[in-house]
Protein backbone atom coordinates (compact mmCIF):
# COMPACT_ATOMS: atom_id res chain seq x y z
CA UNK A 1 0.00 0.00 0.00
CA UNK A 2 1.09 3.76 -0.42
CA UNK A 3 1.72 5.98 2.39
CA UNK A 4 -1.49 7.55 1.35
CA UNK A 5 -3.79 4.60 2.09
CA UNK A 6 -1.99 4.48 5.59
CA UNK A 7 -3.28 8.09 6.15
CA UNK A 8 -6.87 8.16 4.37
CA UNK A 9 -9.57 6.54 6.43
CA UNK A 10 -11.84 5.01 4.45
CA UNK A 11 -15.85 5.07 5.53
CA UNK A 12 -16.28 1.96 4.14
CA UNK A 13 -13.86 -0.04 5.29
CA UNK A 14 -15.37 -0.69 9.24
CA UNK A 15 -18.13 -1.34 7.58
CA UNK A 16 -17.45 -4.26 5.73
CA UNK A 17 -16.39 -5.92 8.63
CA UNK A 18 -17.01 -10.46 8.53
CA UNK A 19 -20.81 -11.17 8.53
CA UNK A 20 -21.43 -7.59 9.05
CA UNK A 21 -25.15 -7.47 7.53
CA UNK A 22 -26.34 -10.58 8.25
CA UNK A 23 -29.39 -12.03 6.20
CA UNK A 24 -30.70 -9.15 4.81
CA UNK A 25 -29.08 -7.83 1.10
CA UNK A 26 -30.92 -4.28 1.17
CA UNK A 27 -28.63 -2.53 4.07
CA UNK A 28 -25.07 -4.29 2.28
CA UNK A 29 -26.59 -3.21 -1.29
CA UNK A 30 -26.78 0.35 0.36
CA UNK A 31 -23.47 0.02 1.94
CA UNK A 32 -21.98 -1.21 -1.66
CA UNK A 33 -23.22 1.61 -3.81
CA UNK A 34 -21.93 4.35 -1.43
CA UNK A 35 -18.57 2.36 -0.88
CA UNK A 36 -18.26 2.60 -4.72
CA UNK A 37 -19.27 6.51 -4.96
CA UNK A 38 -16.52 7.09 -2.39
CA UNK A 39 -14.23 5.76 -4.44
CA UNK A 40 -15.07 7.54 -7.38
CA UNK A 41 -15.02 10.44 -5.61
CA UNK A 42 -11.19 9.26 -5.00
CA UNK A 43 -10.43 8.83 -7.98
CA UNK A 44 -11.33 11.99 -9.38
CA UNK A 45 -8.88 13.58 -7.53
CA UNK A 46 -5.88 10.75 -6.52
CA UNK A 47 -6.37 7.63 -8.65
CA UNK A 48 -3.63 6.00 -6.89
CA UNK A 49 -5.53 5.81 -3.62
CA UNK A 50 -8.51 5.17 -5.16
CA UNK A 51 -7.49 1.68 -6.85
CA UNK A 52 -5.58 0.93 -3.40
CA UNK A 53 -9.65 1.74 -2.11
CA UNK A 54 -11.04 -0.42 -4.80
CA UNK A 55 -8.30 -3.40 -3.93
CA UNK A 56 -9.24 -3.23 -0.04
CA UNK A 57 -12.80 -3.10 -1.02
CA UNK A 58 -13.17 -6.19 -3.19
CA UNK A 59 -10.85 -7.73 -0.25
CA UNK A 60 -13.43 -7.32 2.19
CA UNK A 61 -16.45 -7.59 -0.02
CA UNK A 62 -17.00 -11.71 0.50
CA UNK A 63 -16.41 -11.83 3.87
CA UNK A 64 -18.54 -9.18 4.73
CA UNK A 65 -21.42 -10.41 2.64
CA UNK A 66 -21.40 -13.96 3.64
CA UNK A 67 -24.38 -14.85 5.55
CA UNK A 68 -26.55 -12.84 3.28
CA UNK A 69 -29.69 -14.10 1.43
CA UNK A 70 -29.17 -14.31 -1.92
CA UNK A 71 -31.72 -16.70 -3.56
CA UNK A 72 -33.06 -13.29 -5.54
CA UNK A 73 -30.09 -12.21 -7.25
CA UNK A 74 -29.84 -8.59 -6.24
CA UNK A 75 -26.89 -8.96 -4.33
CA UNK A 76 -24.83 -10.80 -6.99
CA UNK A 77 -25.99 -8.11 -9.19
CA UNK A 78 -25.10 -5.13 -7.07
CA UNK A 79 -20.94 -6.93 -6.76
CA UNK A 80 -20.82 -7.37 -10.15
CA UNK A 81 -21.81 -3.87 -11.25
CA UNK A 82 -19.20 -2.68 -8.23
CA UNK A 83 -16.79 -5.03 -9.95
CA UNK A 84 -17.51 -3.64 -13.42
CA UNK A 85 -16.68 0.19 -11.83
CA UNK A 86 -13.73 -0.87 -10.06
CA UNK A 87 -11.86 -3.09 -12.21
CA UNK A 88 -10.94 0.28 -14.67
CA UNK A 89 -10.12 1.94 -11.68
CA UNK A 90 -7.26 -0.87 -10.65
CA UNK A 91 -5.92 -1.58 -14.17
CA UNK A 92 -5.47 2.29 -15.22
CA UNK A 93 -4.01 3.34 -11.48
CA UNK A 94 -0.65 4.87 -12.08
CA UNK A 95 0.61 2.36 -9.97
CA UNK A 96 4.48 0.64 -10.06
CA UNK A 97 4.81 -2.86 -10.60
CA UNK A 98 5.62 -3.15 -7.03
CA UNK A 99 1.96 -2.18 -6.23
CA UNK A 100 0.53 -3.99 -8.90
CA UNK A 101 1.67 -6.84 -7.52
CA UNK A 102 0.58 -6.04 -4.30
CA UNK A 103 -2.92 -5.41 -5.46
CA UNK A 104 -2.98 -8.83 -7.35
CA UNK A 105 -1.86 -10.94 -4.16
CA UNK A 106 -4.33 -9.71 -2.32
CA UNK A 107 -6.91 -9.86 -5.02
CA UNK A 108 -5.59 -13.51 -5.48
CA UNK A 109 -6.19 -14.37 -1.80
CA UNK A 110 -9.63 -12.47 -1.62
CA UNK A 111 -11.02 -14.44 -4.81
CA UNK A 112 -9.28 -17.67 -3.45
CA UNK A 113 -11.58 -17.70 -0.06
CA UNK A 114 -14.21 -16.40 -1.83
CA UNK A 115 -16.58 -19.54 -0.49
CA UNK A 116 -19.92 -17.78 -1.74
CA UNK A 117 -18.68 -16.89 -4.40
CA UNK A 118 -19.55 -12.96 -4.54
CA UNK A 119 -16.55 -11.73 -6.95
CA UNK A 120 -16.12 -14.84 -8.79
CA UNK A 121 -16.02 -13.08 -11.84
CA UNK A 122 -12.96 -10.81 -11.01
CA UNK A 123 -10.98 -13.95 -12.14
CA UNK A 124 -12.41 -12.51 -16.16
CA UNK A 125 -10.96 -9.34 -15.87
CA UNK A 126 -7.48 -10.74 -14.57
CA UNK A 127 -5.71 -10.03 -17.60
CA UNK A 128 -6.55 -6.17 -17.39
CA UNK A 129 -5.73 -5.48 -14.06
CA UNK A 130 -2.42 -7.09 -14.39
CA UNK A 131 -2.13 -3.76 -16.40
CA UNK A 132 0.82 -4.76 -18.82
CA UNK A 133 1.23 -7.98 -20.74
CA UNK A 134 4.76 -8.63 -19.22
CA UNK A 135 2.58 -8.85 -15.62
CA UNK A 136 -0.02 -10.89 -17.33
CA UNK A 137 2.27 -13.42 -18.83
CA UNK A 138 4.20 -13.67 -15.10
CA UNK A 139 0.60 -14.61 -13.77
CA UNK A 140 -0.02 -17.01 -17.19
CA UNK A 141 3.21 -19.04 -15.90
CA UNK A 142 2.06 -19.01 -12.32
CA UNK A 143 -1.21 -20.54 -12.81
CA UNK A 144 -1.24 -22.75 -16.25
CA UNK A 145 0.35 -25.32 -15.33
CA UNK A 146 -2.15 -25.60 -12.06
CA UNK A 147 -5.34 -25.54 -14.81
CA UNK A 148 -3.50 -28.07 -17.32
CA UNK A 149 -3.26 -30.49 -14.70
CA UNK A 150 -6.79 -30.22 -12.76
CA UNK A 151 -8.17 -30.20 -16.29
CA UNK A 152 -6.09 -33.60 -17.30
CA UNK A 153 -6.14 -35.17 -13.75
CA UNK A 154 -9.79 -35.00 -13.67
CA UNK A 155 -11.41 -34.57 -16.60
CA UNK A 156 -14.73 -37.05 -16.41
CA UNK A 157 -14.97 -35.16 -12.86
CA UNK A 158 -14.53 -31.39 -14.20
CA UNK A 159 -12.20 -30.13 -11.62
CA UNK A 160 -11.73 -27.12 -10.17
CA UNK A 161 -9.45 -24.25 -9.76
CA UNK A 162 -10.66 -21.00 -8.62
CA UNK A 163 -7.54 -19.57 -10.83
CA UNK A 164 -8.63 -20.84 -14.23
CA UNK A 165 -10.19 -17.84 -15.42
CA UNK A 166 -7.37 -15.71 -14.48
CA UNK A 167 -5.47 -17.99 -16.57
CA UNK A 168 -7.09 -17.67 -19.46
CA UNK A 169 -7.54 -13.49 -19.18
CA UNK A 170 -4.09 -13.37 -18.34
CA UNK A 171 -2.41 -15.35 -21.26
CA UNK A 172 -4.86 -13.52 -23.52
CA UNK A 173 -3.57 -10.25 -22.20
CA UNK A 174 -0.33 -11.16 -22.44
CA UNK A 175 -0.79 -12.17 -25.94
CA UNK A 176 0.05 -16.24 -26.02
CA UNK A 177 -2.78 -16.81 -28.35
CA UNK A 178 -1.02 -20.07 -29.12
CA UNK A 179 -0.76 -21.05 -25.42
CA UNK A 180 -4.45 -20.37 -25.13
CA UNK A 181 -5.73 -21.97 -27.72
CA UNK A 182 -3.63 -25.00 -26.56
CA UNK A 183 -4.70 -25.29 -23.15
CA UNK A 184 -8.62 -24.46 -24.03
CA UNK A 185 -7.95 -27.85 -26.27
CA UNK A 186 -7.41 -29.43 -23.08
CA UNK A 187 -10.57 -28.57 -21.27
CA UNK A 188 -12.94 -31.20 -20.26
Amino acid sequence: MSKATGKHAWTFAPRFRRGAFGWRSDPAMTRIREAIAEIKAINRKDPLLAAEGAVLFLSKLSPALEHIDSSSGAIGSAVNRAIDVLVPIIAKAPADEATRRQWLEQLYDAHAEDSIPYIECLGDYWGELCASPDLAGEWADRLAETVESVWSRYPAEHGFFHGTTMCLSALLAAGRHDQLLALLGKCP
